[in-house]
């Protein structure tokens, strides 16, 4: 896993109207020191910010306070401007350096590194789903999707149907995956994040069309028969796809393929399906951390800061769909509107998926295991 430090930026923000503050039973510490050594989680090494940032925070200097970001590996492009605007503005505004200190990779491999003790002040993750775990380790207080706007969903993105040029299979939509002779590549959603959001598309595709459990198992059943292989995560699923030349077509996020566009990595065409999943993805301050760190003023102005319409272009610019409406607006023509949009709400929220679709034993093993 690739894993960068962003060098710091005399800057900074506004000071954000704060978050309102909840009753907590987190055990505070009242310092915190930087070790000299570079921890390591789950087989995640954090950088060390400079010698000279890290003297600073030893002597807890109030003039520079430092923040941990832990997100899943797509978001490094844009977080690569967004942060240097946020130092910017809280430079100006509060005479403070803020050093940051940055971790990406596979979401739910962050979140376990988060839950096995990286300490991070902020995560920006792929999957509700990986929140909740870090909650329920007892790191973030519940309720926590209601201490920021839009109910801790800072950016969007949808699925879409990758397919060779000229698209010589004739995919056009959903329906298109179960034709006999079209191979399929997703990968495998008991270990990638992104696969679940493809497998709840296959599903709700019919499920939000007038057809009921049954078709829809049926259905999805049919496109697993398609797929010769189950790559472990997301990245794997394109390498296969695009080094290795196979299948007909990849179910990909929608941002992946923009950024590969505008990166010149990809001329292949792509769907967007007008029925589809809304792909939320959540940003969450890590209390306990920012508890025990004394850093919650600022980690909780970072993450207001990013709903922002300075913040929200940015991401807009690789690929995801902003929130902010200012955003919205302003990159209609990039993110054209999806006719029926659904979310995992409609599912009964990721703890219900998880038991029905994904648990050992549920209906993603039974489709596996030939039982349909």
């Amino acid at each position: 896993m690739k894993i960068s430090l962003l060098n710091t930026c005399s800057s900074l923000l506004q000071p954000w109207k704060q978050f309102s503050t909840r009753t907590r039973t987190f055990t505070i510490a009242t310092a915190f020191t930087v070790s000299a050594a570079v921890p390591v989680y789950a087989g995640i090494t954090l950088q060390k910010p400079p010698t000279n940032a890290q003297n600073q925070l030893i002597s807890q200097n109030p003039k520079t306070v430092e923040l941990t970001l832990v997100s899943y590996a797509v978001t490094k492009e844009a977080y690569s401007k967004i942060i240097p605007l946020f130092t910017q503005k809280w430079k100006k505004e509060r005479n403070q350096e803020v050093i940051f200190r940055e971790s990406y990779g596979g979401s739910g491999s962050q979140a376990r590194a988060v839950i096995d003790g990286l300490e991070a002040d902020v995560v920006a993750l792929a999957l509700g789903l990986d929140v909740e775990k870090i909650q329920k380790a007892g790191l973030i207080a519940p309720g926590w999707e209601k201490e920021v706007p839009n109910n801790g969903i800072v950016t969007r993105s949808a699925v879409v149907l990758v397919t060779r040029p000229g698209n010589p299979k004739k995919i056009r939509d959903w329906n298109d995956l179960v034709k006999p002779g079209v191979t399929v590549i997703t990968a495998n959603p008991k270990t990638s994040g992104g696969a679940r959001w493809n497998f709840l598309g296959l599903w709700g595709s019919v499920i939000k069309t007038g057809g009921n459990e049954a078709k829809a198992l049926d259905y999805v059943t049919k496109v697993y028969k398609n797929v010769p292989v189950l790559p472990k995560d997301a990245r794997e699923a394109s390498d296969t796809f695009y080094k290795r030349n196979q299948g007909d077509v990849l179910l990909n996020y929608e941002n992946e393929e923009i950024l590969a566009k505008i990166k010149g990595e990809s001329n292949f065409p792509s769907i967007l399906p007008q029925v589809n999943i809304s792909i939320d993805n959540p940003v969450a301050v890590v209390d306990k951390v920012v508890d025990k760190r004394g850093t919650r003023q600022v980690a909780e102005a970072f993450v207001k800061f990013l709903y922002t319409p300075e913040a929200q272009r940015q991401f807009a610019k690789v690929g995801f769909r902003p929130v902010n409406t200012t955003a919205v607006k302003e990159n209609q023509k990039q993110f054209p509107p999806i006719s029926k949009l659904y979310t995992v709400k409609d599912f009964g929220g990721w703890d219900a998926i998880q038991k029905k679709f994904f648990d050992d034993r549920a209906i993603f093993d039974q489709i596996q295991g030939g039982k349909f």
